[in-house]
């Protein structure tokens, strides 16, 4: 069943149109990655499915009584946020937070969710340290934890593994799957095509704000688009 349909949609950015007439659906169980050069509008268009951005046309619904507390969201980091100084365990704990709602006070509940996210994500045991002390790979996984807490039903990612190295890349990608093998849809924007083929099942390569392919990630391997992206083989 459906649990975001995408409808005709046409985004800007700037004033100026970066994603045209794009229609496809995100289905439970899904694992979507969102592919495409730069300036292509992949993270444009997530932020749409986020609801975080306005379409131009067309729209975005969600369904199967999807609602924004069922949403994780890990962005692109900023420099600003790289240096925030706060607690790997504040900023764990604040994907606690649903609505934007503040709280003076976490729960037992909200405290074993955050401390059980980070027991698997390897984390726990730096939970006290600053989190602007720590290397690129830790900060993602503080992230990463902090996205789950929010999680129930759906995980956005928005080039999760941008600067990382290649350990820890591999790393990262096997929590995301063993995420998905446990029950959660993931959407992924990622400038890395060979991963995506290799970790998804479902492929949306945007060009120039237009969908060149949405389907299953072995039939875009067979793909003209495909194989000039990342090689294969056509059918017979």
């Amino acid at each position: 069943m459906s649990l975001i349909k995408c409808k005709n949609v046409s985004l800007s950015y700037d004033g100026l149109i970066v994603a045209n007439n794009i229609s496809f659906e995100i289905n439970k169980g899904d694992y979507y990655s969102i592919i495409g050069r730069n300036g292509s509008g992949k993270s444009t268009l997530l932020k749409a499915l986020l609801h975080l951005k306005s379409t131009e046309s067309g729209s975005v619904e969600y369904g199967d009584g999807l609602v924004q507390s069922d949403i994780g969201y890990l962005a692109q980091q900023t420099p600003v946020q790289k240096d925030f100084p706060a607690s790997v365990n504040e900023v764990v704990l604040s994907g606690c937070l649903k609505g934007g709602v503040f709280k003076p006070f976490y729960s037992l509940s909200d405290k074993k969710l955050a401390l059980e996210k980070m027991e698997l994500l390897g984390i726990a045991n730096i939970k006290s340290k600053c989190f602007r002390e720590l290397s690129g790979g830790q900060q993602q996984r503080v992230l990463l934890a902090r996205a789950m807490c929010a999680t129930r039903k759906i995980l956005f990612l928005d080039e999760p593994v941008t600067g990382l190295d290649p350990v820890v890349t591999t790393e990262f990608f096997n929590i995301i799957n063993e995420m998905h093998r446990n029950g959660i849809t993931i959407v992924m924007v990622s400038h890395d095509i060979h991963c995506a083929v290799k970790y998804s099942n479902r492929i949306l390569h945007l060009e120039d704000g237009s969908v060149m392919f949405d389907g299953p990630s072995k039939e875009y391997s067979r793909s003209k688009i495909g194989i000039e992206f990342v090689g294969g083989h056509k059918h017979d």
